[in-house]
């Protein structure tokens, strides 16, 4: 049965520590990795007040939460985000990273969201959300960044985003349950656009705007503790850029709202406009206390790529396995995997293998679980999703 929940504002009490790294064994890809800390106080000074952070090395998202004050189904939550590295641009093209195009970024955010909850008393939450943020970024050359290449000026942005979801998934590493069918849009107007680059051979766009859903269905079947999951994300772009762009690829579950897997090729190697990513997940338990699994995952893509950054194929795929340590009460999960690109594009020709650790550990285990919304885009992880130190 899928988890009630009373509001997209999380109602739940939550401290957890992620943990996420890939490493690819042929060439050189985008650093691939997150260390955060989450919390979450649904009785912050007052009963109706929420406080949300979470908080990497260099990095700290926030939001303060305040539930039914428009109307008794409509919250309003302000938010402040900063720090280094959010908005770094790794350059990948043709299954190889260009170190020489590619340069760090710098930012600061501020944001205001109202959460409304649309179906009061039904036991799926139908919540629609509408978000406004400014952004300012800046941007500067790593070590490797080529000595003629031009940096994208410093720039403001402002962003809207607005959608629909039905149901939704707990910010945790491998949720029991859960499911979703959500629809979004969002728009990006900037300064600082025109080219860069070498000789101005790029552009950054003044706005774009972006189109996608997702739905998901996660299972645990009562008897055998067999968890099943499913999810097929799409999405398309007007007017993208490199800063825009939908950017798939990775095992990293939690690098973003709607992380658009794609096991065994680089960490957000490829560069769209439009795509269609279907994966699943199948997990059996080893043991009969069910603390060890073995775990499936497969993804297929559809793709229309970015402009400068096409591939042979137009059909990505990638499979996977790994095994999996639950502790009592869920308070650790590891989970060691390898992927396999299948037509992921190396020097050595197709096929690309990836090992990978993810670790979760709830420092206050819950008796009871809600959906919950983030406020990413499935084509930008923020910056707390990033190990840094590269």
């Amino acid at each position: 049965m899928v988890p009630a929940a009373v509001a997209q504002i999380d109602p739940e009490h939550r401290e957890l520590i992620q943990f996420g790294y890939s490493q690819a064994m042929e060439g050189f890809g985008p650093p691939g990795g997150y260390a955060f800390y989450y919390y979450n106080d649904p009785g912050f000074l007052q009963t109706n007040t929420t406080l949300r952070l979470a908080v990497a090395p260099v990095y700290l998202d926030s939001e303060l939460g305040f539930r039914g004050v428009i109307t008794p189904h409509t919250d309003l939550a302000l938010g402040v985000a900063g720090g280094g590295y959010a908005d770094s641009y790794y350059e990948v093209r043709d299954g190889k990273l260009f170190k020489d195009q590619s340069f760090y970024g710098h930012s600061a955010e501020v944001s205001g969201s109202l959460y409304h909850l649309v179906n009061p008393g039904q036991l799926i939450p139908l919540n629609y959300l509408l978000r406004l943020s400014g952004r300012y970024t800046v941007f500067d050359h790593t070590d490797e960044t080529g000595q003629k290449f031009e940096l994208p000026p410093d720039r403001s942005a402002l962003a809207l985003r607005t959608g629909l979801r039905l149901g939704g998934r707990e910010p945790v590493l491998l949720p029991d349950v859960a499911m979703e069918l959500s629809a979004w849009y969002a728009a990006q107007f900037r300064s600082g656009t025109g080219p860069y680059g070498y000789d101005g051979d790029r552009v950054v766009e003044g706005a774009t705007h972006s189109f996608w859903s997702r739905a998901l269905f996660i299972y645990t079947f009562p008897e055998s503790k067999q968890n099943l999951s499913l999810n097929i994300t799409a999405g398309l772009s007007i007017d993208p850029d490199r800063f825009s762009a939908y950017r798939i690829g990775g095992s990293l579950p939690l690098s973003s709202e709607f992380p658009l897997i794609l096991p065994g090729f680089y960490y957000q190697e490829v560069s769209a406009d439009r795509f269609v990513l279907a994966s699943a997940q199948y997990s059996i338990p080893l043991d009969t206390r069910y603390r060890w699994n073995l775990t499936f995952l497969g993804s297929i893509a559809t793709v229309d790529y970015l402009s400068g950054f096409e591939l042979p194929d137009h059909v990505l795929s990638g499979v996977g396995a790994g095994i999996g340590y639950r502790s009592r009460h869920d308070r650790v999960q590891i989970l060691l995997n390898y992927s396999y690109g299948i037509n992921a594009l190396r020097d050595t020709g197709y096929g690309a293998n990836e090992i990978g650790l993810l670790c979760q550990i709830n420092l206050e285990k819950r008796s009871s679980a809600s959906p919950v919304l983030d406020s990413d885009s499935p084509q930008k992880s923020r910056g707390l999703f990033h190990l840094f130190g590269n």
